[in-house]
């Protein structure tokens, strides 16, 4: 079985669905990815990631209602799966462990 990991950009989007919830879609996660990671991407880079999410099993999408202001098409709506938020906390719990190894860098010795 090959072990799959995050990439930053990975982990940022699935973050982001998180903290979007409802209202995740792929403009959504561009701009909140500017407004809290300072990261500018283009859209394309942002949906091509979200495929790879999905592929990987760790993001699923549905389409929402279509909409006059968009012009009759649907959001692609994004929520995380089960295997997706325990990938972000392994991510997490194997960060915070290797900061905890390096005292002089730790949050408690500031």
């Amino acid at each position: 079985m090959k072990k799959e990991y995050l990439g930053e950009l990975e982990e940022l989007i699935l973050l982001m669905v998180i903290m979007l919830k409802d209202e995740a879609y792929g403009l959504a996660v561009r701009n909140a990815l500017k407004e809290h990671a300072n990261r500018s991407m283009a859209i394309g880079a942002v949906h091509a990631t979200i495929n790879r999410l999905e592929k990987k099993g760790l993001l699923k999408s549905r389409l929402g209602g279509a909409t006059e202001l968009r012009g009759g098409r649907s959001k692609r709506l994004l929520r995380l799966t089960n295997s997706g938020l325990q990938m972000l906390e392994k991510s997490r719990d194997l960060k915070v462990s290797l900061w905890m190894k390096i005292p002089e860098l730790s949050l408690n010795s500031f």
